[in-house]
């Protein structure tokens, strides 16, 4: 649905500053996701740390004509002809408004859902139950937030019959605009937990404001045996039909009666107001999947879907990839495996996280996609619209697999390569599949079509241990400290060792893409592997030698400055090479004694060294906190902050041009925020670890493998190298393909640590081996191929750092390189 420009001014209440004229069909929040310009309305967004009007140019520059603002750019009219501003006092408030005022135009069912956890499972399980019959528009991925539901909402058409939007709060008071914005007709509370408890008084404060979402509603989804949203259910005072669920109260709308589990099913027989008994069957077991099962359930029946038809489709309810991976692939490929749905909204998200990616050897983008079904929209114009956006998205190279793409191949007339297939099978046994090499894949298919299959051929087999790095949980991390900090301060990013084992072209490229202010690594060759991966930012070299200033000049890699000798010697090679202002980073020695310039007795003849040359000029000086991770060194800290804040103002008093000072750490941007200054280095919290308490903030890091082999060892035997693994019972020993060549220190072998295999502790049994680790499965229930964690979500890795007596640092970096990275953005 297209608005005219006329028409949005109206809606959200701006004053227009141009008489362009103007058809408005996508809203941008986010510059980096420009697709269609011509139709793109841009909101100047503000926050603490960036402000939307300073794209304004770049946007022109890209086609961009028609933008809502704060406040009009000097000389507008001048600058950007042709244009229009729509001046508001709040551009997020506009943006909501618009939703707002869009959402008005459909006399239709909606679905709001919230919770602390699985909103986006129960939001695509919905879906799943209820597209085979309906046109249903729904939040795309997890778009939750107040910039992200008005941007799903909006995207509701003539076709749409069903809306299901998430919600998601972490502030009190957020809930009351997310209500006005999706005005559902039905709401679903799916559960209450601890996410973001710190911002709310008490849960029931949190659930309430929860509730806030459905005040309007005519139908609530909520489980009545839990106790605390029972209560705030009947104190809210609500006046729509409560469609409770229980296990225990027969006299619920919605009783289980009975939920039996089998190997690889779970069946739940259960009765509907009274009344209606059925039962379905879904292909998983885990208490979670059961109860998202169960409210899915409620609200499709609600809507109008037959027991018959829920039985048939629980049935064949598919699991939801909530994360879109990227992997290496055969032949120097590189796949990006986005199995979560198949819509042309989510085609357009993955399209546009490919496109962000920078590939630096020029690969050329590929897409293999499926027939997308349930659009609403006739295939001939749903799959123009798909060629529209893979020319705007890059895609040089289109294979279409389905009858109803084989069928459409004309309205692919924009793409020069492209093919077409019936199936997977037809396409995996044709000349194109073999000769897929150098390009970057986006595997975008339905399940049903069996692009599991194309996955497990196109990646490269490398290892059954594998690392799986979230790129969300790293964002996460980043912006948990970002809060911390003045809207100001820069931040250093450090990704040396290869960014703690998590492998740092991949963490490079994702905060990049947030605009972090600098990148650090230890030597110049690990800035040289940025660059020549596509990394544009300023990237800080902690450790140079004197054997690479040549690389770091052609490379523009600042290196740190910390000794007079380390200074004469780079200011020898760059006027060699004819440079003139090399940015460099002034280390100062303030108490760790490990690199670095005295403060007290240094600085006159470093300032008086770097006032008579011109080949170099100090960007950053910094120093490095002992001790900020416990408050029992803050005396030291303080006199550390005392040596460094007046050497680095005398440094600065020196020069016209501005210096940057920067001595907070990790722990040191939570711990000393008045130490904050012009940057602060963010290293170990970056990967998910509070150093200050040893707790995980979002976990980035998962190491998995899998069980290899199971067997039965009698009481009195030796298990492993050496007799150490002596057995003192009849047990069950599997053995997994990790060992110490792997990372898995040899200390946490005889039963010093454990892993996880299927959510149960399995001790390591005698010396773990190079490539191999045996461990105890007495009385799990388990199989061999299954799964095991050896840290991660469910068993953080500073259970293994205690165990080793060590830091999460050593546990992280000894990750080797023969373990395949797996990076997932969710």
């Amino acid at each position: 649905m297209n608005y005219t420009i006329e028409k949005v001014t109206t809606l959200i209440g701006a004053r227009r500053f141009g008489n362009a004229e103007a058809s408005i069909g996508f809203l941008l929040t986010d510059s980096r996701s420009l697709c269609f310009p011509e139709e793109t309305l841009f909101f100047a967004l503000k926050s603490e740390r960036n402000d939307g009007h300073k794209y304004i140019d770049d946007l022109y520059r890209r086609g961009v004509r028609n933008f809502v603002v704060e406040q009009l750019p000097e000389k507008w009219e001048e600058r950007y002809p042709n244009s229009n501003f729509l001046k508001v006092v709040g551009t997020l408030e506009a943006l909501q408004r618009l939703a707002e005022r869009h959402r008005d135009e459909f006399d239709i069912p909606v679905v709001g859902i919230t919770g602390s956890n699985g909103k986006t499972m129960v939001k695509e399980w919905l879906y799943q139950l209820l597209s085979p019959s309906m046109v249903v528009t729904r939040s795309p991925r997890s778009y939750n937030s107040q910039v992200g539901v008005p941007l799903s909402v909006w995207l509701m058409n003539e076709q749409t019959q069903v809306g299901v939007f998430e919600a998601g709060i972490s502030q009190p008071g957020e809930m009351q605009a997310l209500r006005d914005i999706i005005q559902p007709t039905i709401g679903i509370l799916t559960n209450l937990g601890s996410a973001h408890q710190e911002n709310f008084p008490s849960m029931a404060a949190k659930c309430k404001e929860k509730l806030t979402l459905f005040h309007d509603t005519q139908a609530v989804v909520y489980c009545q045996d839990d106790e605390l949203v029972n209560r705030c259910m009947s104190e809210f005072a609500y006046h729509g039909e409560q469609l409770a669920w229980s296990v225990k109260n027969n006299k619920a709308a919605f009783f289980v009666k009975l939920i039996e589990k089998k190997d690889v099913t779970t069946t739940v027989t259960y009765v509907y107001n009274g009344k209606t008994e059925g039962s379905y069957s879904i292909p998983f077991i885990d208490e979670a999947s059961v109860t998202n099962s169960i409210v899915s359930a409620i609200a499709a029946l609600y809507l109008g879907i037959t027991t018959e038809q829920l039985a048939e489709r629980m049935a064949k309810l598919e699991p939801v990839a909530m994360r879109l991976e990227v992997k290496e692939g055969q032949h120097g490929c590189t796949l990006i495996n986005d199995s979560y749905n198949s819509d042309i909204n989510s085609l357009d998200i993955a399209l546009d996280f490919m496109s962000r990616r920078p590939d630096h050897k020029g690969r050329k983008r590929t897409l293999i996609l499926s027939d997308i079904y349930q659009s609403g929209l006739t295939d001939e114009k749903l799959y123009h619209e798909v060629d529209d956006l893979c020319v705007q998205r890059g895609i040089k190279k289109f294979i279409g697999i389905g009858e109803h793409l084989q069928n459409n191949a004309a309205q692919f007339d924009n793409i020069d390569e492209k093919s077409f297939f019936k199936s997977v099978d037809e396409f995996i046994h044709s000349p194109e599949f073999g000769a897929l090499s150098n390009e970057v894949i986006l595997l975008k298919g339905a399940r049903t079509f069996g692009f599991d299959r194309l996955t497990e051929l196109l990646v490269q087999k490398v290892h059954e241990t594998v690392l799986e790095v979230n790129l969300g949980a790293v964002v996460k991390n980043l912006n948990w400290y970002r809060s911390f900090m003045k809207p100001t301060t820069k931040l250093v990013c450090m990704i040396k060792a290869d960014a703690y084992g998590a492998g740092a072209v991949e963490i490079a490229k994702t905060l990049q893409d947030h605009r972090v202010d600098y990148l650090a690594v230890a030597v110049a060759d690990e800035g040289v592997t940025l660059r020549r991966n596509g990394i544009t930012s300023n990237i800080m070299i902690m450790n140079p030698e004197m054997s690479a200033f040549k690389t770091m000049f052609d490379y523009d890699l600042e290196p740190e400055v910390y000794s007079f000798r380390l200074l004469d010697a780079l200011v020898a090679a760059a006027r060699k090479e004819g440079i003139t202002g090399f940015p460099v980073h002034i280390k100062l020695d303030t108490g760790m004694h490990r690199l670095g310039f005295d403060p007290e007795k240094d600085i006159d003849e470093l300032i008086d060294r770097l006032k008579h040359q011109n080949a170099i000029i100090p960007r950053s000086v910094f120093s490095h906190f002992v001790g900020s991770d416990s408050d029992d060194f803050d005396d030291f800290s303080a006199k550390q902050f005392a040596l460094f804040d007046n050497a680095s103002k005398k440094l600065q008093s020196a020069f016209k041009h501005k210096i940057l000072r920067h001595i907070d750490n990790s722990a040191g941007i939570e711990h000393f925020p008045e130490r904050q200054l012009d940057m602060c280095r963010l290293g170990l919290g970056l990967y998910g670890i509070d150093s200050r308490n040893n707790h995980i903030i979002n976990n980035v890091s998962t190491l998995r493998t899998t069980i290899l082999q199971m067997r039965n060892v009698p009481k009195g035997d030796t298990v492993g190298y050496s007799r150490k693994g002596k057995i003192d019972h009849d047990s069950v020993i599997a053995a997994i393909p990790i060992g110490y060549a792997d990372g898995l220190n040899r200390h946490l072998g005889n039963r010093h640590c454990y892993c996880l295999v299927n959510g149960q502790k399995a001790e390591y049994v005698g010396n773990i081996c190079m490539d191999v680790a045996m461990i105890d499965v007495t009385g799990i229930d388990c199989k061999e191929g299954d799964s095991v964690e050896i840290f991660g979500d469910d068993l953080p890795v500073t259970v293994l750092s205690d165990a080793l007596d060590t830091i999460p640092y050593e546990v992280l970096t000894t990750i080797s390189n023969r373990v395949k990275r797996v990076y997932f953005q969710d």
